[in-house]
């Protein structure tokens, strides 16, 4: 966890040092050119190794009845059987987190008496679903938000939405709700694998990493907006630029600025390499994305290379003598003149 920690303040410091020492083109410039680049060709490349994997087996992931005899009921949505079971299926997965909102924890408890042993106990975990919804669409907003900066003038339904997030507005500049509940979502998904134990100790690098890369930047995005409040205007100039590959002088902004952009590029160098590329791999998951009917239709699995099969007659042809004398059942007796 710390050294996850440690490498993304190591990233923001140098951003920092960087370009307080005339350095903020390459930050500000070269270096997001790059993270697209890089961003676009591995996720181009990861969906189209995906798109091109061979499915040989049916397996969609079934939670209620499959379709059978016509007095029994289906479910419809949770053990798909037509294109339209899927489709709502999916949508209900990435929309609402389907199958998350239904996740169940599991403890181990002790028994009620001196005799009872240990054991299972399964309740709700709705909270993992709520803040994972929450941060997923507050990560939305804020992306939709900040297309504000590349587009002059900004359309009206940026506009409508900007207001809708401020809208109750406190102080001055205006406080965006969405920003603040990311940042809370972020730090319950972090504290969560801190404090559970059993997530704790199967928790890796690539685990803790993105969490603080995220907190990092919604963090750095808070403080220039009320903290440091850097002049928008100039920073809309310069992102304009880049946006038109025609780059201007960054004089005039906080080096602030290029951390929060620093650490952006480095989501995007890092998520066509991670596990944060579930976003479309959901798409292609072969347990969310068939339909059941492995009862109605035969899938032949085209990983299977060409076999030479013994077939039983050829086997009692080979060894029917033997077989005879050991007194085993025989399809065809043993010519007894030719023996």
């Amino acid at each position: 966890m710390f050294s996850s920690l440690l490498l993304v303040l190591l990233i923001g410091a140098i951003a920092w040092a960087g370009a307080a020492t005339g350095f903020a083109s390459l930050f500000g410039a070269a270096l997001p050119y790059t993270a697209t680049v890089i961003f676009i060709a591995g996720m181009v490349r990861r969906m189209t190794y995906w798109a091109m994997s061979p499915i040989p087996f049916c397996i969609p992931t079934t939670a209620g009845q499959e379709q059978s005899l016509a007095f029994i009921r289906q479910a419809k949505i949770d053990c798909p059987s037509s294109s339209a079971g899927v489709f709502a299926r999916m949508f209900l997965e990435v929309a609402c987190f389907r199958s998350l909102f239904r996740n169940t924890q599991a403890s181990v408890r002790g028994g009620d008496s001196a005799t009872a042993g240990l054991g299972i106990v399964y309740y709700s975990s709705k909270w993992l679903w709520f803040f994972a919804l929450v941060f997923h669409y507050c990560f939305l907003l804020v992306f939709i938000r900040h297309f504000r900066f590349f587009m002059e003038p900004a359309p009206s339904c940026i506009s409508f939405l900007e207001s809708l997030d401020g809208i109750m507005q406190t102080g001055s500049p205006r406080f965006f709700w969405t920003g603040a509940l990311l940042l809370i979502a972020l730090f319950f998904l972090l504290g969560r694998r801190i404090f559970n134990e059993r997530l704790r100790y199967l928790s890796l690098l690539n685990d803790y990493f993105p969490l603080w890369l995220l907190i990092g930047i919604a963090g750095t995005g808070i403080c220039l907006r009320y903290f440091d409040k850097t002049d928008i205007a100039t920073v809309k100039i310069f992102i304009m630029g880049v946006t038109h590959f025609s780059p201007v002088s960054p004089e005039g902004i906080a080096p602030l600025f290029f951390v929060h952009i620093t650490l952006v590029c480095t989501l995007l160098l890092y998520f066509p390499f991670s596990k944060l590329a579930h976003m479309a791999g959901i798409f292609f998951s072969p347990t969310r994305n068939l339909r059941a009917d492995s009862r109605r239709t035969r899938r032949i699995n085209p990983w299977n290379p060409p076999k030479q099969y013994f077939t039983y007659a050829k086997y009692e042809d080979a060894y029917r003598d033997a077989m005879a004398e050991a007194g085993l059942p025989l399809e065809k007796q043993p010519d007894k003149a030719a023996g």
